[in-house]
């Protein structure tokens, strides 16, 4: 189809990635942004070969070079400092075609602000509802303003307004049963080597660091926690210490060198599984259509999967809009399905839901082979769109 104007509610990754692939599409594209000053949820993200593929296609592939971290290996440990388990990255790297780009969230929105133009996403607009009629689609913002175009995408994160008129009912998010601290900080050897993701587990928590650009890491720590708690930031490295007492000295050194006030503390939530991802004109990608715990490092990959598969079926098929959207969440609503699932088993055995299943892993991380690790992400990435 030809001509078409795209409203996008929300300006996080997906809507970005949604609103630069249907302007390069030819389409007249307008995002709303319900805060006034756009801040990422997170520090940093794992962006695995799958996203990475998607910005490449948008003619982004050196600048997200640039600003990510050279990831060739990923260790596990125990939390006493044992090496469980070491990969060799290149071997995923030839089988799937494209590096992983580990990069803060703030760099990667910038970059994402640039290519859309930063002036173009409209701040301070608060979806409050959408409707629509045989011809249009319009969305209505709390300051009674509204905007009508051919489609309406949900971009507007778990707590979607937007969801609730295309599923017909209020979804709450289900509290996955931990808490994630997250932040960076500078790179130096006595936390991890410059170009390795280390994850530390034992007693059903984990710490780990991860390299993203501009000599940094991303780290971060979860550990299960009941829901509601909350802890000021200056309280928060003393905190951490007490969880993580006794643990292997790097993830001492990182507690030490983090800066609390810039630490990001999160209850972990996600979404069971939606009976619908679209109605009519008007279509859910993203954290709004399928968060996830962050367990398989695949919720930001899956928002890039979602705009680069809805472009594609607006641009080629001719039928109507909602055409091209029931064919959208043909091909998008099994997938984040099982990968919504997939994580959230992974998220419970990693924080001990049952401890005899989390020990296990423990033991099955001594002796998985580098091939069993890179063909398990091979397929998760090879499963996305271009491949």
């Amino acid at each position: 189809m030809y001509g078409l104007k795209a409203i996008v509610i929300g300006a996080g990754m997906g809507g970005l990635t949604a609103g630069i692939a249907l302007r390069q599409a030819g389409y007249q594209v307008e995002i709303y942004e319900k805060t006034s000053k756009l801040r990422p949820a997170g520090a940093g993200i794992s962006l695995w070969s799958n996203g990475i593929k998607i910005l490449n296609k948008l003619g982004l592939g050196k600048e997200i070079a640039a600003i990510g971290g050279q990831m060739n290996r990923m260790e596990y440990r125990s939390h006493t400092d044992e090496l469980l388990n070491h990969v060799d990255l290149a071997a995923l790297v030839a089988k799937v075609g494209e590096k992983p780009y580990p990069v803060a969230r703030t760099d990667l929105q910038q970059m994402m602000l640039t290519a859309f133009g930063e002036s173009d996403v409209r701040l301070g607009m608060r979806c409050v509802s959408v409707k629509e009629d045989e011809d249009s689609a319009t969305a209505i913002f709390e300051d009674g303003s509204t905007a009508t175009g051919d489609i309406i995408i949900g971009a507007d994160g778990i707590h979607s307004v937007v969801r609730s008129y295309v599923t017909g009912k209020e979804t709450q998010p289900r509290y996955a049963g931990y808490v994630n601290w997250n932040g960076l900080v500078p790179a130096s050897p006595d936390l991890a080597d410059n170009d390795v993701w280390v994850i530390y587990v034992g007693e059903g928590k984990r710490a780990s660091m991860m390299p993203v650009g501009g000599n940094r890491f991303y780290f971060f720590f979860g550990c299960p926690m009941s829901e509601g708690t909350s802890v000021e930031p200056e309280n928060r490295r003393a905190e951490l210490k007490e969880i993580f007492a006794g643990w292997a000295q790097p993830v001492q050194n990182l507690i030490e060198k983090l800066d609390p006030y810039q630490l990001n503390r999160l209850e972990i939530c996600d979404l069971d599984p939606l009976p619908n991802l679209v109605k009519g004109r008007i279509a859910l990608l993203g954290d709004s259509a399928h968060a996830t715990t962050p367990t398989l490092g695949q919720g930001g990959c899956q928002a890039m999967e979602d705009a680069e598969v809805l472009s594609r079926f607006l641009v080629t098929t001719n039928l109507s809009v909602a055409d091209a959207l029931l064919r959208y969440q043909g091909e998008r609503k099994e997938r984040t399905a099982n990968l919504v699932l997939k994580a959230r088993k992974r998220t419970d055995t990693i924080y001990g839901k049952n401890a005899e299943i989390t020990q296990e892993w423990y033991e099955q991380l001594k002796a998985e082979e580098e091939k069993d690790v890179t063909d398990a992400i091979a397929k998760i990435i090879l499963g996305g769109p271009l491949r």
